[in-house]
């Protein structure tokens, strides 16, 4: 029993200095989506073009300051938990190899698209860097 609350214990000392380790953001930095504009009627395919300003892009796994790789997120209602690497799954589309433009096939209907920087690790910044949400309607 007393190393069942020595573990609790330092798990929860543990768990504020993984949430310190995220990589700043620096002030200003913004993420965007260039194209398609919020409203905009588009066929599938969708090209989807990101914009960072304040800060570089550099692939995952590269850890340079002030620099992070894009997050695509689909039809995302609730942002994922900011201090853990970002899902990689239909709806949260990741671009470690450092790219700026996807072409996303997508079901006709009304979707959202909402961009989240990543650091090397897949991990949003603090503060995060992210887009508005937009949404867009496939015919």
């Amino acid at each position: 029993m007393t190393r069942l609350f020595i573990s609790l214990a330092a798990l929860l000392v543990a768990i504020p200095a993984l949430a310190a380790d995220r990589t700043p953001s620096p002030e200003g930095a913004q993420v965007y989506i260039i194209s398609p504009p919020d409203g905009a009627t588009v066929a599938s395919p969708v090209t989807v073009r990101f914009g960072l300003k304040g800060m570089g892009v550099a692939p995952a796994g590269i850890e340079k300051d002030k620099t992070g790789h894009h997050h695509l997120l689909i039809d995302v209602a609730e942002l994922p938990p900011l201090d853990e690497p970002i899902p990689a799954d239909a709806n949260h589309k990741h671009f470690g190899g450092g790219q700026t433009e996807v072409a996303v096939e997508l079901p006709p209907g009304a979707h959202t698209l909402q961009l989240l920087l990543g650091d090397q690790n897949h991990i949003p910044h603090e503060p995060p860097v992210m887009s508005e949400k937009i949404t867009i309607t496939v015919q």
